[in-house]
């Protein structure tokens, strides 16, 4: 969980793919993270979740293909 400035939270989820089942994570339960810090990755078909807040202002489309640390996916 990742809550911002104005006190908004976000939810990341790594769900290993049906196949490979291969995350690496970086974090412990309960860690805090920073905005742009790795917090693992993810190999073979495994993905990311965003949940965001509900007024959150989506800044990608389906298709696009984000880099983590560079493309900004959402504000609020």
């Amino acid at each position: 969980m990742y809550r911002s400035t104005n006190g908004k939270e976000i939810l990341v989820k790594q769900i290993a793919g049906a196949l490979a089942k291969r995350i690496v994570n970086y974090l412990q339960p309960g860690m805090q993270v920073k905005q742009t810090e790795e917090m693992g990755f993810i190999k073979l078909g495994s993905r990311v979740d965003l949940l965001l807040p509900l007024d959150a202002k989506i800044n990608v489309k389906i298709g696009d293909k984000p880099q983590g640390g560079v493309t900004v996916i959402a504000t609020w």
